[in-house]
């Protein structure tokens, strides 16, 4: 690489030649102050005026097509030898140059260019003197609402920037323009009356993404920001942020924006699922075709994609916002799609782990019991599994019936966790903890799940010809029900209830009703089951519950109640309430109980209720090496859950056992992403692919598996509906104007005046820890160089300001902070705060 070197504000700087001068002094820590440059954008800006924009349905016509836009020219400097000043962000660097960046001529030259800025935007709120921690409303001053800065004031880039350079004291007062607000597109407000022409947005969408939803005109040589038609649907967007992320002010913000965590609500699909798998990834992948790659970013975080494509409850997709535009992208199906292409190209990232010499009993062979040997395995501990059924899987195997997850798929992802070192014993029931630590184990985890069905509780439900959900399941997952006949009843709303009703009529039912006490919207049962259960005979009543049941000439007559809604109960569902007077009953020749599942309890461990009590960021029950997780203490859940506690159960098992508690693998190495998007016409309206299955009639007496899978051309089609909602966040942060932070020592305290004022302290990351107002600023600095306390130990920055309203002061900082940031900052208590 060849390099120059130039002398930047009397500092010599080697910088890549053909780099910008602008470049070349960002990489050498020195500050130069710019609006339209950004790090995450190309630095070429050569962006050309188009004929209209569009500010919602307002349509503006401009008058320069084809000017090319100049800059906000912030970045001026002085290059010896040349006239005038140049932009740092359009000179290239050469040997020799000497440039200056902060004279007193470039200083008031930016403040002319930012006072021109500013003349279109609101200011008042920047030249007032009791700014600082201002929630704007109300305002002590009186300035009306629209002149006012918008609620980004306190994260402004623009307003620091503006104090960086300083603003004019004749700046003149801003006139409100009422330009368009539009609120009514998906995900983003635009706010043209905040939009200083700095053209990020533009040049984001456009030379970033390669979409053109956004252009500028000019219109009487102001530069006016808009869509190229009417709606960002219409634009062409993408809907991918970019725009937003760049914005220096307030007019692009996003609607859902409210917590300070921007990554849960940005890529909400990675964030809600249990298990941390990378979504947006693995789409990225499959899109691009890619599919052993695929699967090996998913089998980094579970060892059972096969299953939870095919029986997980896809919480990542109640979230995609791709849901906010049509539907939400089908990732379950395409993580069912990878895991049935698997190649085994994912086993070659497996890097086996020596023996750790330790062992590991796991009572119960269900997903968190085997996805906690699976890693525990890996780390190089010796894992059995004890499994008191025939077979393993657990609930995999005896609750999910065969035509939503078919045994050939669970058994081979069973078997590549034997094949990682894990034995697993069937038929063998433990019964006693203290048994597998006298005989060797080091540590036993208990994932037991929860098999026992629950009494509904009424009179006559022992009576023959009626059963539990769960056993019922069992029985025909496990091939011990052959046959059904005559009109059966499934009372319950969840999952079981429908796959016992749908399991019941391939035996031969001739007739399936379920009985819900609540309305369809209540029903915890995945609403895809529901509507695949109706499409294929199964009779749903809603509120309706059973009172009694009798019996008569082989029959089993139900009474039951109507039931109305009323105020929501503790699961946050409105409580069912008897109709008076609503009275009858139903004859049937078998009825199914699925209200609900608990656990069998082991000995030796801390019970709370029905479940088993555990330290929650650990898992650990009670006593020292035993551990427990899945159903057995959180109660029935999902597959994925179950996964998630598995893995958590690991982490801490082998941190027990003197390890890291590392299970992370890297299976597939991280690829660069694309930042590329290209225009598609009619992407926002692109429907979900739907996935194929067999028909009724071949469902009709068979467990044959109902969904059949997507094509390839379905799956690459189906993955490129996703938003890449995660592309954003890989956009740099912009280069504030710097801090005045002094390292906290002895050197810098002492130079502190004896004066009242406030101070902040901040830790390594430069991340406030305490803010403070005192009589004497070094006597108290100086008290917390010497603390023994957890939070003052943290301090490596500080900085101050002399204050004699020092009170007031460290109230408005205070504000600020919980502006920012939704709470206190650590070292400041809540309650000498406040009073």
């Amino acid at each position: 690489m060849e390099t120059v070197t130039l002398s930047i504000n009397g500092e010599q700087v080697t910088a890549k030649k053909g780099t910008t001068v602008l470049e070349a002094a960002q990489e050498a820590g020195i500050y130069i102050p710019r609006l339209c440059f950004h790090p995450g954008l190309p630095y070429e800006h050569r962006s050309e005026a188009i004929d209209t924009v569009y500010q919602g349905n307002w349509a503006v016509q401009g008058d320069a097509r084809g000017k090319v836009f100049e800059g906000c020219r912030l970045c001026v400097i002085s290059v010896e030898g040349q006239e005038e000043p140049v932009c740092s962000c359009e000179t290239v660097v050469s040997a020799g140059m000497v440039a200056h960046t902060d004279t007193a001529g470039l200083q008031e030259y930016r403040k002319k260019r930012l006072s021109t800025i500013l003349a279109s935007h609101p200011h008042a709120c920047l030249t007032c003197a009791q700014r600082e921690g201002c929630a704007r409303e109300p305002c002590s001053t009186n300035v009306p609402v629209n002149e006012r800065c918008c609620p980004q004031f306190n994260t402004c880039e623009l307003r620091k920037v503006a104090e960086y350079i300083g603003i004019k004291e004749n700046i003149s007062k801003y006139v409100y323009q009422s330009l368009p607000v539009v609120n009514d597109e998906p995900f983003f407000i635009h706010n043209y009356n905040l939009c200083i022409g700095c053209l990020r947005c533009v040049r984001a969408c456009h030379d970033l993404r390669g979409v053109g939803a956004l252009g500028f005109v000019y219109q009487q040589d102001k530069i006016v920001v808009g869509t190229v038609s009417p709606t960002l649907k219409e634009s062409g967007c993408k809907f991918c942020g970019s725009c937003v992320e760049v914005c220096p002010t307030g007019a692009l913000t996003d609607k859902d924006l409210k917590s300070v965590d921007r990554e849960s609500v940005l890529v909400p699909c990675r964030n809600t699922c249990p298990a941390g798998i990378d979504v947006p990834r693995y789409l990225n992948l499959i899109e691009k075709g890619k599919f052993d790659q695929a699967l090996a970013v998913i089998r980094q975080k579970v060892p059972f994609p096969g299953v939870l494509g095919r029986v997980c409850f896809h919480p990542c997709e109640q979230v995609c916002r791709r849901g906010q535009l049509t539907e939400p992208v089908a990732i379950c199906s395409l993580k069912r799609f990878v895991a049935d292409q698997d190649t085994g190209f994912w086993k070659t990232g497996v890097k086996p782990a020596p023996s750790t010499g330790k062992q590991v009993g796991i009572i119960g062979s269900g997903p968190a019991g085997l996805a906690a040997a699976y890693y525990l395995a890996r780390l190089g501990h010796q894992v059995t599994v004890f499994e008191s059924l025939h077979e393993p899987g657990g609930m995999m195997r005896a609750g999910i019936p065969a035509y939503r997850l078919p045994r050939v798929v669970l058994d081979a992802e069973i078997e590549e966790i034997k094949k990682a070192g894990v034995e697993i014993v069937t038929g063998k029931k433990i019964t006693s903890l203290s048994e597998l630590l006298e005989k060797g184990c080091d540590a036993v985890f208990v994932a037991t799940g929860a098999h026992q069905g629950m009494k509904i509780g009424i009179p006559g439900e022992d009576l023959p010809g009626m059963m539990d959900g769960v056993t019922f399941l069992r029985k025909v997952n496990l091939g011990d029900e052959a046959a059904m006949s005559g009109k059966v009843a499934v009372i319950g709303g969840g999952n079981v209830a429908v796959d016992a009703a749908r399991a019941a009529l391939r035996l031969g039912a001739g007739g399936v009703t379920i009985l819900y006490r609540r309305t369809r919207e209540e029903m915890p049962a995945g609403a895809q089951e529901v509507e695949e259960a109706i499409k294929e005979g199964i009779k749903i009543m809603f509120l309706v519950a059973p009172v009694e049941v009798s019996s008569s000439n082989g029959n089993l007559h139900l009474q039951c109640l109507r039931m109305e809604l009323g105020e929501a109960d503790k699961s946050g569902r409105k409580r069912p309430v008897p109709v008076a007077g609503s009275e009858f009953k139903m004859e049937f020749n078998t009825i199914i109980a699925a209200v609900g599942q608990v656990s069998e309890i082991p000995d030796n461990v801390e019970k709370n209720g029905k479940l088993i009590k555990v330290e929650p960021s650990t898992l650990a029950a009670g006593r020292g090496g035993i551990f427990a997780g899945g159903d057995v203490v959180s109660g029935p859940a999902s597959v994925i859950e179950a996964i998630a506690m598995g893995r958590k159960a690991a982490t801490s098992i082998d941190k027990y056992l003197g390890g890291t508690g590392a299970i992370e693998e890297v299976l597939v190495p991280l690829e660069e992403p694309s930042f590329w998007l290209g225009r598609e016409e009619g992407f926002a309206d692109r429907r979900r692919v739907a996935m194929p299955a067999i028909s009724i009639e071949q469902r009709r007496g068979s467990f044959c598996e109902v969904e059949t899978g997507l094509s390839n051309k379905m799956a690459v089609q189906e993955a490129g509906r996703c938003l890449k909602c995660d592309l954003r966040l890989r956009i740099p942060s912009v280069v504030l104007p710097p801090e005045k932070w002094l390292e906290f020592n002895t050197l810098h305290v002492n130079n502190v005046p004896e004066k009242e004022g406030v101070y902040r302290l901040l830790d390594e990351h430069k991340n406030i820890i305490f803010i403070a107002g005192t009589i004497n600023l070094r006597r108290d600095l100086e008290k917390h160089l010497g603390s023994d306390d957890t939070c003052m130990k943290k301090a490596c920055y500080f900085d101050f300001e002399e204050e004699g309203m020092y009170t007031i002061r460290e109230s408005e900082l205070i504000q600020q902070f919980l502006q920012q940031h939704g709470k206190l900052p650590e070292g400041n208590d809540i309650l000498d705060d406040l009073f």
